[in-house]
């Protein structure tokens, strides 16, 4: 039975098996253990993830060396096409970027494209910034500092990077800063803005996290011009990403067959995820190859009917008839979350 709880989010430890609190809202919902375990589609991360993980003994007894950063970001300029001119900034995932950004400028006016991902206006407004969620493109030029998703989470609205990069001009010849994340970029080679990189005002977010299923490894990069990049690091301090990390994320970003495969099986996988959702029933309107959004007036229906058959899926608050589904990934995951979708309709 689904019972709901006005408590924080939690996991509890019941006979070595999980028991996932899961929010929707205000309220979470405990959906006890499930018998098949837990099929978690609510991430947008690659379930198929980048294999080669192992970390040698040696980079995980010592500090990081400078050799270790070199490698990375010799291999991190390369993939995403760094110019010249532009700084690159191992973090310990673009979550702590997110966490940095704010204590760098005065309080200012903050545009947020949304909705989109809530931690990048809630990290400026826990540092005293006037936060404004704008509902268009154009909107963000009033912004001191203006926030954009490309390709948004969780609609999967795209913006042409010579827009972006005309707003990076606008923005920037008035000294403030445009922000991009660009954390679902990598299933899509063009959109990216990184190869104009390197102006003042840009600062470019990228993540390891989503395309290469590496959310654990904590590991990201902040593309930006160099007299930033030295604000950014002062901010980290030194050895903030291990090298056992950087050495994961070097072999990942060159295993260039690795990359072309895993676009490839990422547009199919994201093609049979939508079919599935549309033949159920539900309307996909967005989202990218990793995931898919519907709405649908029975959402919350849904949700808990899905999470009481093992399987989570994003729910919005604020938008209650949204449901975000990330990749079943493998053959049984599919057929298990057709099975319940067929279920429940």
């Amino acid at each position: 039975m689904v019972e709901s709880l006005l408590k924080p989010l939690q996991f509890r430890q019941e006979t070595r098996l999980l028991s996932l609190l899961s929010p929707v809202g205000d309220i979470l919902v405990d959906f006890g253990v499930p018998k098949g375990g837990w099929l978690d589609l609510s991430t947008g991360i690659n379930p198929f993830t980048y294999p080669d993980v192992t970390q040698r003994a040696e980079a995980v007894r010592r500090l990081p060396t400078s050799g270790d950063a070199a490698a990375f970001e010799a291999a991190a300029r390369t993939y995403y096409r760094v110019p010249a001119g532009a700084a690159l900034v191992a973090v310990p995932g673009t979550q702590a970027a997110l966490q940095i950004l704010p204590l760098l400028r005065p309080k200012c006016a903050v545009a947020v494209l949304g909705p989109t991902y809530s931690e990048h206006g809630k990290t400026w407004r826990m540092t005293g910034h006037n936060v404004q969620e704008v509902s268009s493109f154009e909107a963000l030029g009033d912004g001191d500092v203006s926030v954009l998703v490309n390709p948004n989470n969780p609609d999967g609205s795209r913006y042409d990077p010579r827009l972006v990069i005309e707003l990076a001009e606008q923005v920037g010849t008035r000294g403030g800063l445009l922000i991009v994340d660009e954390a679902f970029a990598d299933t899509e080679e063009g959109l990216s803005a990184v190869p104009q990189a390197g102006r003042d005002g840009l600062i470019i977010l990228r993540s390891m996290g989503k395309f290469f299923g590496l959310a654990g490894l904590r590991l990201g990069c902040v593309i930006c011009a160099p007299a930033f990049a030295k604000k950014i690091k002062d901010r980290l301090g030194p050895w903030s990403v291990g090298g056992g990390v950087l050495e994961i994320g070097t072999r990942a970003l060159s295993d260039a067959v690795w990359i072309k495969d895993n676009r490839l099986r990422l547009s199919q996988s994201g093609d049979e995820l939508g079919a599935l959702l549309t033949d159920t029933g539900l309307g996909v309107i967005g989202g990218t190859d990793l995931f898919k959004l519907v709405e649908t007036a029975h959402a919350r229906e849904l949700y808990e009917a899905l999470g009481c058959q093992g399987i989570l899926v994003r729910a919005f608050a604020e938008r209650p008839n949204w449901l975000r589904f990330g990749l079943p990934g493998q053959a049984e995951n599919v057929a298990r979350l057709k099975s319940a979708l067929a279920n429940f309709s």
